[in-house]
């Protein structure tokens, strides 16, 4: 056993304890509370696992499990950006990159390496596996927003254009789902829990 590699991931271990403090915008189901990073990457997890089978290619679940487990971890250090937010792009990449940098670098170099190269692949977004994992984390926060009457969309005013170009990146991963997420987004407009411009 190498001590220092131990030691080096129990530093990892207390160091990503820091992700149940980031505070998301979208709220838990029927809920008021918002989600926290963690609970966040612990839903895709198990959505990847359920509805895999709904993926437009074969994919290894696995490997997508690991991808929306990991995705947010950046934020420890990068913070969380709304992807409707109008003053900072949700591509903060170079931001990114740094706390990719640091956060995996805790552990030792092959660990570091392979997680650094699977959250570079969940960002690339190009894979069977970045596309089904990227599908998970759009999907999620539509389901929550639909079922708190808007959500999010209703509290910063969040129109129509912008949740279907941002929420058409499930298709690229599955079709099905998209079909599903498009009539969710539709039924809320017919709702009037979502504006149309």
């Amino acid at each position: 056993m190498n001590t220092q590699d131990l030691l080096n991931q129990i530093a990892f271990i207390k160091e990503i304890d820091k992700v149940k403090y980031i505070q998301r915008k979208t709220k838990l189901f029927n809920s008021d509370r918002c989600e926290n990073d963690a609970e966040h990457s612990w839903h895709l997890a198990l959505m990847a696992i359920v509805l895999a089978e709904h993926s437009n290619e074969p994919i290894d679940v696995l490997k997508v499990v690991k991808m929306v487990l990991i995705h947010d971890i950046v934020e420890i250090d990068a913070g969380d950006v709304f992807i409707y937010d109008t003053v900072k792009s949700h591509d903060n990449t170079d931001e990114e990159r740094l706390a990719a940098n640091r956060i995996f670098g805790l552990l030792p170099k092959n660990q570091a390496e392979k997680l650094i190269a699977i959250w570079e692949e969940f960002e690339a977004g190009e894979t069977n596996e970045a596309k089904f994992a990227r599908s998970m984390d759009r999907l999620e926060p539509l389901l929550q927003n639909t079922s708190n009457n808007g959500g999010t969309w209703k509290e910063f005013g969040v129109t129509y254009d912008k949740v279907y170009a941002k929420k058409s990146v499930i298709k690229n991963g599955s079709t099905s789902l998209w079909n599903y997420a498009e009539g969710l987004i539709n039924e809320s407009v017919e709702k009037g829990i979502l504006k149309k411009e």
